[in-house]
């Protein structure tokens, strides 16, 4: 029995867990409370898809070739810039005989857990991905652990879809949790952004973009009760146009430099909820001090009970939702929320 964390997998530095490892031991060979996943699919977090393609300037054979180079090196999926990753989908193809999940083999499914402590191999050579969008075709093997959490992809759905709903779904989830009064939302023409309003559907919602096509788009699914297009890295701008600051702000931005925006824009007493790997957390505590701001900030923990059942019925009953995930699906480096 190896560790229900996956300690047992971790090769270089000692002691740590696999998030925080160099390098994981990625062999097919299941443990006894292991599940081996063939995988299908990555979808790369938006934060590292970015980075990857602003520093080979758009170039997708050296994007394919850089992120092949980290999970060939670390045996993971790790951005070493951003320190993200991602998730996958694909078939469980191996159930170790004391693994808790629930899962069979033949089971397609969704980690809803980072590929940054996920032990991944790939076979192909990623041949079939261009280096241009997040989501990722290829063949190969994931390892999930006993402490994984894993979501079974519904029928009803197309998988890349799924995936993409799967990817965000703490993001809504957080928002239910803490919903009142007023909620800005960052990034809300993206992925995290959009189901985040319908999430607080019922609310005063203003939702933040970055262009008039965006404004439009938001505008015409009719999630926001009203949509500024804004500089979100801007904060005494972004503060002005907010106006009444906002008793819940949510930063599903995929760009550094938000978080004095987010904190600004937030009333006293209020909450502010950073879903992006590009947020500096340090730049979060000490912008937030020097403004005497008394606000509480939340990491957003891509985990909270329920999150993939409750992102899946948002999808599910709220076309406007669906009609931006499909739009957003055809979007690639240009795109600006995560």
């Amino acid at each position: 029995m190896g560790s229900p964390i996956g300690l047992h997998r971790v090769l270089a530095p000692a002691g740590v867990l696999p998030q925080a490892a160099e390098r994981l031991d990625a062999s097919p060979v299941v443990g006894d409370d292991e599940v081996r996943v063939r995988v299908e699919r990555l979808n790369l977090d938006a934060a590292s898809f970015r980075q990857l393609s602003q520093a080979y300037g758009g170039d997708g054979d050296a994007v394919r070739a850089a992120v092949l180079e980290i999970i060939g090196r670390r045996g993971k999926m790790q951005n070493p810039v951003t320190g993200s990753g991602g998730m996958l989908l694909g078939t469980v193809d191996a159930v170790g005989p004391a693994s808790p999940l629930g899962l069979a083999v033949g089971d397609r499914v969704a980690t809803l857990v980072s590929l940054t402590l996920t032990p991944l191999a790939v076979h192909d050579g990623l041949r079939g991905w261009d280096g241009r969008g997040e989501q990722v075709p290829c063949d190969g093997h994931a390892i999930l652990f006993a402490r994984s959490v894993a979501a079974k992809l519904p029928a009803d759905l197309e998988p890349e879809l799924a995936l993409a709903v799967l990817d965000v779904c703490g993001a809504p989830a957080l928002v239910r949790r803490h919903k009142r009064g007023k909620v800005l939302v960052l990034g809300a023409a993206g992925k995290s952004g959009s189901l985040c309003l319908a999430a607080a559907r019922g609310l005063e919602t203003v939702g933040v973009v970055r262009d008039e096509a965006e404004r439009r788009l938001l505008e015409g699914a009719g999630l926001a009760t009203e949509v500024l297009v804004a500089d979100a890295r801007d904060a005494v701008g972004l503060a002005a146009a907010v106006g009444e600051p906002a008793d819940v702000t949510v930063v599903c931005v995929d760009v550094p430099g938000c978080e004095h925006a987010a904190i600004l824009a937030t009333r006293p007493g209020g909450t502010v909820i950073f879903f992006s790997m590009a947020t500096s957390f340090a730049a979060a505590a000490l912008g937030a001090e020097g403004l005497a701001a008394d606000v509480t900030m939340l990491i957003g923990n891509g985990y909270v009970p329920g999150h993939a059942e409750y992102a899946i019925g948002l999808l599910r009953s709220d076309s406007a939702v669906r009609d931006l995930f499909r739009a957003r699906l055809g979007l690639r480096l240009a795109d600006w929320a995560v």
